[in-house]
C-alpha cells in the first residue's frame, strides 16, 4: 500500500469514482427484476451516494438457479485445486491494483476513516484471498486405519451454493473471510451485502470476473435482509449461509432452515467484551491505548469490540487517568480526512440507538468520564467517543451490545470477581485479559468463556487462528484458519472392499 494521500486527494477521488450499482448475476450487472431501488448515503453528509439495486425472492431464485446451473456445470467445481490458486491469487491481486478505489468507496458508505480502510481493511482482505488460495492445494483428504482387507477413503467436497450474508461494519474483510474458503474449495457464491454497505462487494464480483473466475461463481444481490436475506434462507438450493450480524437475525436464519432444507447454518453473531485488568498489571500505558483501541476501532461498530473494562480496585485510579489521556489521541471528523481516526456512524438507525444508549447511561447513574454527546459535523451522523465509570454488572450499558464508541469501567474487588463479571454474559465472542503473571495469563484466559482471548493486548488472532464465539456469539463453525473450510465442505466415506 502506497502513502495515504491528502484530504483534498481522497475527496477529489470520491468524486471521480465509477459506482456500481446493480446486482451482479452469472458475470453481468442487471438490475433487480422488480426494479425497485434503494439509497445509500454517505453518513459523513447526509447526502444520497446513490440508488442501489433492490433484490427479492425473484432475483435470488435466479442467482441461485445460475449458481446451481454454474456449479453442475463444473468448469469451477472440477477445476485442479491448483488452477483454482492461481486464479483466486490473481483475484487478490486485481484487487490490490484497486485498492485505493475500494478503500475510498467502502469510506463514503459506512462512515469508516479511510486510513482505516486504506492501512488494515484492504491489506486483510487481499491477505485473506491470498492465505485461502494458498490452502487450496494443501489439504488433505484422510484414510481410514480400516486395516488390510478395506481401504476407507474420507474425502471432502464442495457443497454447492453457499450464501454468505454480509454486516455493514467490515464489508471487504467480512466478505473475504466467507468468500476466500468457499471459493478455494470449489463452491458457488451468492452474496446478499449490507442494505447500508452495497458497493464494494459489487465491485469484487467484477474484479472476481475479470481474474478468471468463471460467470456464476460470484453473484451479488443487494438488498434489504427481510426481502433478500431471507429468502436465501428459505431457498432449497442453498445448502449452507454463513452470516455475520446481529444475534436476533442469527436466530431468524436456523428457523429458516428448519423451514426449508436444514441447510448448515454457520452464525458469527454480537458480543458485550471485557477487557479484565488483574491486579497485578503492569505496564498500564501500553494497557491503556490497547483497552482504548479496542473500545473505539472502527467506532465501537465491532462485534469485538471491549465495551466492558473490568478492573481490580488497586490499580483503577491509574489506568482510568492513562485511558483518557489514550482517548486524546482519537481525533473524530470526516472519514476521508486521513487525520481522523474516527469517522461517521453508519447510519441514522445506529446513530439514534448509540445516544439512547448513552442517555440509558445517565439516566441509571453512571458517570460520564469523556465524550457522552453527540459531534456536530453538518449533516454527519457524528458521536464522540465516550467512556463511563461507576458503572455496575446489572446496568444496560454493562449488559447490551451498544455497536458505538461507548465503553464502561467496572471495578471489582478481586480478580476472581473480575472474572466472574466477565463471564456473566450471554455473549462470548472475544475477551482481553492484562496480567504481569505468566501463570494468570495461562489460568485466567482459560477460564475466560470467549471463543478468543488475548493476553496484554487486544486481539482477534490471525488469518491463521479460528474466529469465533461461546455462548450467543455464535453457531455452526468457525471463520479464518484452515476450520473455515470446513462449513464450505461435506465429508464423505468412500469405503472399497479389497479383500480376497
Amino acid at each position: 500500500m502506497s502513502e495515504l494521500l491528502t484530504h483534498r486527494e481522497y475527496r477529489d477521488l470520491a468524486g471521480g469514482l465509477i459506482l456500481p450499482v446493480q446486482a451482479y448475476i452469472n458475470g453481468q450487472f442487471v438490475p433487480s427484476v422488480s426494479g425497485n431501488t434503494m439509497p445509500t448515503v454517505n453518513p459523513a453528509t447526509g447526502a444520497e451516494i446513490a440508488q442501489i439495486s433492490a433484490c427479492n425472492e425473484d432475483d435470488v431464485n435466479l442467482a441461485v438457479a445460475n449458481a446451481k446451473a454454474t456449479f453442475e456445470a463444473g468448469e469451477w467445481a472440477n477445476m485442479h485445486p491448483t488452477e483454482r490458486k492461481k486464479i483466486m491469487l490473481k483475484f487478490a491481486d486485481l484487487i490490490r491494483q484497486n485498492s485505493r478505489e475500494l478503500a475510498v468507496m467502502e469510506s463514503l458508505e459506512s462512515g469508516k476513516p479511510i486510513r482505516e480502510c486504506e492501512l488494515t481493511d484492504l491489506p486483510e482482505t487481499i491477505h485473506c484471498i491470498e492465505w485461502h488460495a494458498e490452502a487450496a492445494d494443501k489439504i488433505y483428504d484422510q484414510l481410514s486405519p480400516s486395516g488390510n482387507d478395506a481401504v476407507g477413503l474420507i474425502v471432502r467436497e464442495p457443497l454447492g451454493v453457499v450464501a454468505c450474508v454480509l454486516p455493514w461494519n467490515f464489508p471487504l474483510m467480512m466478505v473475504a473471510w466467507k468468500l476466500g474458503p468457499a471459493l478455494a474449495s470449489g463452491n458457488c457464491v451468492v452474496i446478499k451485502p449490507a442494505e447500508q454497505t452495497s458497493m464494494t462487494t459489487l465491485r469484487l464480483a467484477q474484479l472476481a470476473l475479470a481474474a478468471g473466475i468463471p460467470a456464476g461463481v460470484m453473484n451479488v444481490l443487494p438488498g434489504y435482509g427481510h426481502e433478500a436475506g431471507q429468502a436465501l434462507g428459505l431457498h432449497h438450493d442453498v445448502q449452507v449461509v454463513s452470516f455475520t450480524g446481529s444475534t436476533e437475525i442469527g436466530r431468524k436464519f436456523l428457523e429458516f432452515s428448519a423451514q426449508s432444507n436444514l441447510k448448515k447454518i454457520v452464525l458469527e453473531c454480537g458480543g458485550k467484551n471485557p477487557s479484565v485488568v488483574l491486579a497485578d498489571a503492569d505496564k498500564l500505558d501500553r494497557a491503556a491505548e490497547q483497552i482504548v483501541y479496542a473500545a473505539l476501532w472502527n467506532m465501537g461498530q465491532n462485534c469485538t469490540a471491549n465495551s466492558r473494562v473490568i478492573v481490580h480496585k488497586d490499580v483503577k485510579a491509574e489506568l482510568t487517568s492513562k485511558i483518557l489521556q489514550a482517548m486524546e489521541e482519537w481525533r473524530t471528523g470526516d472519514p476521508l480526512d486521513p487525520a481522523n481516526a474516527l469517522g461517521a456512524i453508519v447510519s441514522r438507525e445506529q446513530y439514534e440507538q448509540i445516544c439512547q444508549y448513552i442517555s440509558k447511561g445517565k439516566a441509571e447513574g453512571a458517570t460520564v468520564l469523556a465524550g457522552g454527546e453527540p459531534i456536530v459535523i453538518g449533516d454527519g451522523l457524528f458521536v464522540a467517543p465516550t467512556l463511563f465509570d461507576d458503572v455496575t454488572p446489572d446496568m444496560t450499558i454493562a449488559r447490551e451490545e451498544i455497536f458505538g464508541p461507548v465503553f464502561a469501567i467496572i471495578t471489582a474487588d478481586s480478580d476472581e470477581q473480575a472474572l466472574a463479571i466477565a463471564n456473566d454474559t450471554c455473549y462470548g465472542l472475544q475477551a482481553s485479559l492484562y496480567t504481569s503473571s505468566g501463570v494468570n495469563a495461562q489460568r485466567y484466559a482459560r477460564k475466560l468463556q470467549a471463543g478468543t482471548v488475548s493476553v496484554n493486548c487486544y486481539a482477534e488472532g490471525d488469518i491463521s487462528t479460528p474466529f469465533g464465539g461461546y455462548k450467543l456469539s455464535g453457531f455452526g463453525g468457525r471463520d479464518n484458519s484452515l476450520q473455515a473450510h470446513d462449513q464450505y465442505t461435506e465429508t464423505k466415506t468412500i469405503w472399497l472392499d479389497i479383500s480376497e
